[in-house]
C-alpha cells in the first residue's frame, strides 16, 4: 500500500508531461467599418443588428436627390460637348453652303457683266469714242469681279472642311473631361447606397433613419468571420513550439468539441519588461502575444469571450 501510494505522485508527473499545455486567452474580432464618402441624410437601414448579410447585400442608403441632380448636369454638359466636336467635324450646316452657293452664282454673273463691259470699251477706246480712263475702270471692275468670285470659291471650299485639327484636338479633350466628370458623379451616386463586402454578421448600427450621416462616419459595423481570431499569451519558454502555421485547439464553457485554430502571429517584443535589467529570476515573468486564426464557417466563438488554447 506504501510503495503505490510512493508511486502515485511520478504516475501524475508522468500524465501531466504529456497533457498539452493550456494558455488562456480572449476572442478577438477585428471589425470592418462601412461608410459613404459623401455626408447625406439617412433614408434607408436594411440591416439591423445581429443580422446575417450576404455578400452584395443592401446595407443603407443616404439621401441622393443632389447627387442626382448633378449626375444629369453632368451628363448634358458632355452630350453638349459631343455635338459640338460633331458639328466642327462636319464643316458648316446645309444651309450655310447653300448661302455661299447663291452668292458665288450672284459674283460670277457679275464677273460675266463686267467682262462683256471691259470688251465693249476696248473696242469703243479704239475707236475713239471713249477716253482712256472710262476704259480703266470698267477693266478694274472686270479683275474685282473675277478676284470676287474666286473669293467666294474658296470661301466654300473652306465651309466644307471640318474644323482644324487643333480645333477639333481641343474638343475632344473638352469631350473627355465632361466624360470624366461624368464618371465621378456616377461614383458619387452609387456611393450613397453602401452593400456589404463580404458575408458577415451585423455587429452594430450607429445611425437611426433620419438622422445626419457626416461624410466617412461608419453607418454600419460589419464582423466577417474571417475577421475571428484568438489572443493568448505564452512565456517565452513555450515560443519554440508555437511557429505560425502550428496547429491549435482552442476550448471555451459551453464549446463542447474544441474548436481548431492555427497559429498565426507571435509577436517579437514581450508585453512585460521589468524597470531594470532582467535576471534569470525574472525570466519566467515575460509573455508574448499569439494571434490564432479560425476557420471562417466556426460559428461557437464571439468577440470578447475567453478561451483557453492548447497544443495539437
Amino acid at each position: 500500500m506504501m510503495r503505490c501510494l510512493l508511486l502515485l505522485p511520478l504516475l501524475l508527473a508522468a500524465c501531466t508531461e504529456h497533457t498539452p499545455p493550456g494558455y488562456p486567452g480572449y476572442v478577438e474580432g477585428e471589425y470592418v467599418a462601412i461608410a459613404a464618402p459623401q455626408a447625406g441624410r439617412l433614408t434607408h437601414l436594411a440591416v439591423r443588428r445581429g443580422q446575417q448579410v450576404a455578400a452584395k447585400a443592401a446595407l443603407f442608403t443616404l439621401e441622393n436627390d443632389q447627387a442626382d441632380a448633378v449626375r444629369r448636369q453632368h451628363q448634358q454638359q458632355l452630350a453638349a460637348a459631343q455635338a459640338q466636336l460633331q458639328d466642327m467635324q462636319s464643316g458648316k450646316r446645309p444651309q450655310e453652303i447653300e448661302v455661299l452657293q447663291a452668292r458665288q452664282v450672284a459674283a460670277e454673273a457679275e464677273a460675266r457683266r463686267a467682262a462683256q463691259q471691259r470688251e465693249r470699251d476696248a473696242i469703243r477706246l479704239r475707236a475713239g469714242a471713249i477716253a482712256q480712263a472710262q476704259f480703266d475702270q470698267s477693266h478694274a471692275t472686270a479683275i474685282a469681279a473675277a478676284a470676287e468670285v474666286r473669293r467666294l470659291q474658296r470661301e466654300l471650299t473652306v465651309a466644307r472642311l471640318p474644323g482644324r485639327s487643333a480645333q477639333l484636338r481641343a474638343q475632344a479633350a473638352q469631350v473627355e473631361a465632361a466624360r470624366a466628370a461624368l464618371s465621378q458623379a456616377d461614383w458619387v451616386l452609387r456611393q450613397t447606397a453602401q452593400r456589404a463586402p463580404a458575408a458577415a454578421l451585423v455587429s452594430d448600427t450607429l445611425y437611426r433613419e433620419g438622422e445626419w450621416v457626416p461624410a466617412g462616419s461608419p453607418v454600419v459595423r460589419l464582423l466577417p468571420p474571417a475577421n475571428v481570431k484568438v489572443r493568448f499569451f505564452v512565456p517565452q519558454a513555450a515560443l519554440a513550439q508555437l511557429a505560425p502555421g502550428r496547429a491549435l485547439a482552442v476550448r471555451c464553457d459551453g464549446c463542447g468539441v474544441p474548436v481548431a485554430a492555427w497559429v498565426d502571429y507571435v509577436s517579437p517584443q514581450a508585453e512585460y519588461t521589468p524597470p531594470v535589467i532582467y535576471s534569470n529570476d525574472a525570466r519566467h515573468k515575460l509573455v508574448f502575444l499569439v494571434e490564432a486564426r479560425l476557420p471562417p464557417q466556426t460559428a461557437r466563438l464571439r468577440p470578447g469571450q475567453p478561451v483557453t488554447v492548447g497544443l495539437r
